[in-house]
């Protein structure tokens, strides 16, 4: 396919730039008889499309084949590390986390939408962890703060290293690990550790480049002599946390945007607590609110469909809280990780955190048992969180 797309745009090349060309007399005599001054042909520029084509679409041929791209290909074919920046961007800081306790040394730098449901679990981490760090507010549909970025998609996290460069962490679940085990191992470096979390590139099913962060549920432990029992929680704490990533997370746009509605009010909650009236202008937050409430309605139908959904979406939510809260219950502990929150517990929470202002939430919290174990998880957040400046 692409050797014939190639072979289309040779075609109108050769029409542009090969026709005013004046040959050699002698040779445009022998090769067709005609006049000097006469233009090449129909057929003479087909053949020569034909022949440009095929030399660039034979190319690209090879090229794939020594690269290993082809539709069926599913070998691994690059490593990307995260992208090192010399200097922090010149963005808005709009509010400062500062705990007076955080012994950590890292510097951090959140973009994010306040109710992301992904920037709310890195938030929930970030605040039970005692870290302090700085936000900046993104639009959600200009998005200039992350135009430095190849990436737009937040969260979008700055560390500051040791050598006073900036790393960009991309991937939620991947953030919260990097940076649990960095606070496990002070002595390993952040841009050290993060190597270990490499972006893989390559072909799926259908023929199309994805790219996966390998590893992004683990924890880099340099002690090798982890005792089984821990291996066993750490196994099950991964198990939920991508639980939530890969089932938790896709109900919640079906069921806070369900109608045009509940999409408004959503977008007009959102826009009250992330104080967009004092960040942006009102032209900017009205935007926000009205192109963002549209168009998350329809992507929520688009939604429902791909995770087949049926139109009592409520119920598939009232399902999934169901299903953690008696995964808690069964140990019989207040968190699931027992007396204190862990990661899973950490990264739930953030999810249904994202919609706790929206009719969805209070529909949870009345048909399901939910609620308790929120405001657990919420208060011992609160307690751990720096001040907010």
């Amino acid at each position: 396919m692409l050797a014939i797309r190639f072979h289309s745009i040779s075609m109108v090349a050769a029409r542009r730039i090969l026709v005013p060309v004046t040959r050699n007399l002698g040779i445009r005599k022998l090769a067709t008889g005609a006049r000097q001054n006469k233009p090449g042909g129909t057929i003479s520029l087909a053949l020569k499309g034909v022949m440009v084509g095929a030399v660039i679409g034979t190319s690209w041929s090879g090229y794939n084949f020594f690269k290993g791209s082809g539709p069926t290909d599913h070998m691994l074919h690059e490593h990307v590390y995260p992208v090192v920046l010399e200097k922090l961007p010149d963005v808005k800081i709009v509010r400062k986390i500062v705990n007076e306790s955080d012994d950590s040394g890292l510097e951090l730098f959140l973009f994010q939408f306040q109710t992301c449901p992904f920037c709310c679990k890195v938030r929930a981490f970030l605040d039970y962890s005692g870290l302090s760090y700085s936000v900046v507010e993104v639009d959600a549909v200009l998005r200039q703060d992350i135009k430095w970025s190849k990436s737009k998609k937040v969260p979008i996290l700055l560390v500051k290293s040791k050598s006073g460069k900036y790393i960009q962490l991309t991937d939620s679940s991947m953030i919260v690990s990097a940076l649990y085990s960095h606070l496990r191992d002070r002595n390993c470096d952040i841009e050290q550790l993060v190597q270990y979390y490499p972006t893989i590139s390559y072909e799926n099913d259908m023929g199309r480049k994805v790219f996966e962060i390998m590893n992004r549920y683990f924890l880099m432990c340099k002690d090798h002599t982890v005792k089984t029992s821990v291996n066993d929680i750490q196994e099950e704490e991964r198990k939920w946390r991508v639980w939530a990533d890969d089932h938790l997370v896709h109900l919640i746009s079906p069921n806070v945007y369900r109608s045009f509605d509940e999409a408004f009010e959503t977008f007009n909650w959102f826009s009250d607590v992330g104080e967009w009236n004092i960040h942006f202008p009102k032209w900017e937050r009205d935007l926000m609110v009205y192109v963002g409430a549209i168009a998350m309605w329809a992507i929520a139908k688009r939604l429902k469909k791909r995770h087949q959904l049926n139109d009592d979406v409520r119920s598939h939510i009232y399902d999934a809280c169901d299903q953690w809260i008696a995964q808690v219950e069964k140990k019989k502990t207040t968190f699931h990780g027992g007396a204190k929150p862990n990661l899973a517990d950490l990264a739930v929470f953030g999810i249904l955190n994202s919609m706790e202002g929206c009719q969805a939430f209070k529909d949870c919290l009345e048909n399901t048992k939910i609620g308790p174990w929120f405001y657990s998880v919420k208060k011992q957040i609160l307690e751990n969180r720096g001040r907010v400046i």
